[in-house]
């Protein structure tokens, strides 16, 4: 029997009792060191990737958000006891590090999307030319095209950064140069601040009537976790 790995916690003793994990497992607390792991058993060497499954892993992580910061490991964390003790003892500071920069915060997303025709040529002309001619004109358009999609989304990334930089600890920039989302990023804020972030977004998309924005959580701090890409490559799971 294996356990399926959820999120480190802190603070917590017992976890609410309508909390189901994978499969429908009870989830329970694992605590060394000072270090505290929601975990579910399961019989299995892998986890199906199916949307009962993911949405399932979502439920118990953010079931836990109203009580605490949960600092959330990725879909498919699965390993013995054994090795999660193992893992725990040697990293314990380095998780209680990231425990204390999320401490305290929930994640907000903000994407942008921009309606504008990224192409830098017209392509009224392209029906006239060769075939071979015609495909590496359309891909230079493409090419040129993807550069300025980005150059923009840099700027507006920036430009927005400057919007609501006081009311954030952290940022997670994802820059989209392959379609009109432009910007999709993660904000690190204090669960007190919150009512300030949205109020500073929603004055920031007052200047910008060009660009559309969503804005959704709060969420568990995923895009600030950084700890489930090594604990794979530790253990070798998937």
């Amino acid at each position: 029997m294996k356990l399926y790995v959820y999120c480190l916690v802190e603070g917590m003793d017992e976890l609410p009792h309508s909390l189901k994990g994978i499969a429908g497992a009870a989830v329970r607390l694992l605590s060394w060191e000072k270090v505290s792991l929601v975990v579910s058993e399961f019989a299995g060497d892998a986890v199906a990737v199916t949307r009962e499954n993911a949405l399932a892993h979502a439920a118990v992580v953010q079931g836990l958000l109203e009580r605490t910061t949960p600092l959330p490991f990725r879909f498919g964390a699965l390993v013995t006891e054994e090795q999660l003790q193992n893992y725990v003892s040697a990293k314990r500071e380095a998780l209680q590090v990231k425990l204390e920069q999320v401490r305290g915060c929930v994640e907000m997303s903000v994407k942008i999307i921009s309606d504008r025709d990224w192409t830098e040529e017209p392509a009224t002309n392209i029906g006239h030319e060769k075939p071979g001619t015609a495909f590496l004109s359309e891909k230079r358009r493409e090419i040129l095209g993807g550069e300025a999609r980005a150059q923009e989304a840099k700027r507006v990334a920036g430009w927005l950064e400057g919007q609501v930089r006081e009311v954030v600890r952290e940022i997670d920039f994802k820059p989209n140069t392959t379609s009109k989302l432009i910007v999709a990023s993660g904000y690190l804020v204090e669960r007190v601040r919150l009512d300030e972030f949205r109020q500073k977004v929603a004055a920031a998309r007052q200047h910008r009537p060009e660009l559309h924005f969503l804005v959704s959580g709060p969420w568990a701090p995923y895009s600030f976790a950084n700890i489930d890409l090594e604990f794979k490559t530790h253990f070798g799971v998937s």
